[in-house]
């Protein structure tokens, strides 16, 4: 074999080798993104059926049931427009409080209800995610402009 096509194949494969490395950490990134929704966009149907996502907004008053173990727990998430029902087994940070603001992560499941892993609670009064923010802001601006609930 010539020097220069022995070059070539080595220039071959490291490209094949830079290739697929590439494809695995784009892939690896890929199955790890949880995107953000708002209740309004989970009611409209615009999420992803079977992927994980996070879902936020604030927990309705008097939503909250736990089971006789306590370890089931029931509430909903709203942004004041759209409602969704969410259960989570598990315990509950200490600053979880209903009508404050929550971001869950998890699936939605056939039966229309969340199904939550991990339940985040905003640190201060001050604080919320700039998602849910947003999410709850452009919610009660459309409930302004259908004349619904500002």
């Amino acid at each position: 074999m010539k020097p220069r096509q022995r070059r070539l194949l080595w220039v071959l494969a490291g490209l094949v080798l830079v290739s697929s490395a590439v494809a695995l950490v784009l892939r690896a990134l890929n199955s790890n993104v949880m995107f953000f929704y708002s209740p309004s966009q989970v009611q409209s149907g615009s999420v992803p059926h079977g992927a994980a996502f996070r879902l936020g907004g604030l927990v309705e008053q008097g939503s909250l049931q736990r089971s006789a173990d306590g370890l089931l727990l029931k509430f909903v998430v709203t942004d004041e427009v759209q409602r969704v029902p969410v259960q989570y087994r598990g315990l509950l940070p200490d600053l979880f409080r209903e009508g404050k603001g929550v971001v869950v992560s998890g699936k939605l499941q056939s039966e229309g209800y969340f199904r939550a892993t991990e339940v985040l609670a905003k640190h201060d009064e001050n604080y919320m995610p700039p998602e849910a923010a947003h999410a709850l802001k452009s919610a009660a601006d459309k409930a302004a402009e259908k004349g619904g609930r500002p």
